[in-house]
């Protein structure tokens, strides 16, 4: 199995391999267009702001890249941000493989902002990324912006409002939370990923 993890410069991209290691998966960290185009299983990861993150695809020449391939992709946390059509977050224009808009979070009494912990799923849809993952399982969050609950999203959380924990169409999946400090779900969901795809 030839798992890309995209070279997006967040600060979880060495937890993320270090996690796909740990399922015995050795994933090859890269920003060359012709790996990324020729794996099995592609991962965006990303923490960070959008656009600076949108940047460095560009600079990378990775966007056409990303909306292009055929494999499975799962973005996670601002990775999961990147795969909608725009962010709130500087306006930015995004990969736009997703229909929708990236959103700050709502600041309210007992709510702070950014969600920062661990939280409770509820899975909407029955998929195979969530298989053994039933509702009330822990995850964990750190983000300010999240994406609306659509048609596509298939996990739902909430922090102050119901936002998109979980999202796939097609080839195209997203994490919100980071599966790599999740414990036993994120294991789950990436070892999903890796031996399912999105089927």
């Amino acid at each position: 199995m030839k798992v890309a993890v995209v070279d997006s410069g967040g600060a979880n991209i060495a937890s993320v391999c270090f996690a796909l290691q740990r399922l015995g998966v050795e994933a090859e960290l890269t920003g060359d267009a012709a790996v990324i185009r020729s794996a099995e299983r592609v991962i965006l990861p990303g923490v960070g702001a959008a656009a600076p993150a949108m940047a460095r695809l560009r600079e990378l020449n990775l966007v056409q890249t990303l909306r292009e391939i055929a494999a499975p992709l799962l973005g996670i946390c601002l990775g999961m941000q990147l795969l909608f059509d725009v962010s709130d977050e500087g306006d930015t224009p995004c990969l736009g493989l997703l229909p929708g808009r990236v959103g700050l979070l709502p600041d309210a009494p007992g709510v702070r902002v950014p969600h920062m912990g661990w939280n409770t799923l509820e899975p909407v849809r029955d998929v195979s990324l969530l298989d053994g993952i039933g509702n009330g399982a822990q995850a964990y969050f750190v983000h300010s912006y999240a994406a609306p609950v659509t048609d596509d999203c298939i996990a739902v959380c909430c922090h102050g409002q119901r936002f998109a924990a979980m999202v796939q169409r097609g080839h195209v999946a997203g994490a919100q939370f980071h599966p790599e400090r999740s414990a036993s779900t994120g294991a789950r969901v990436l070892h999903n990923f890796i031996e399912r795809g999105l089927a």
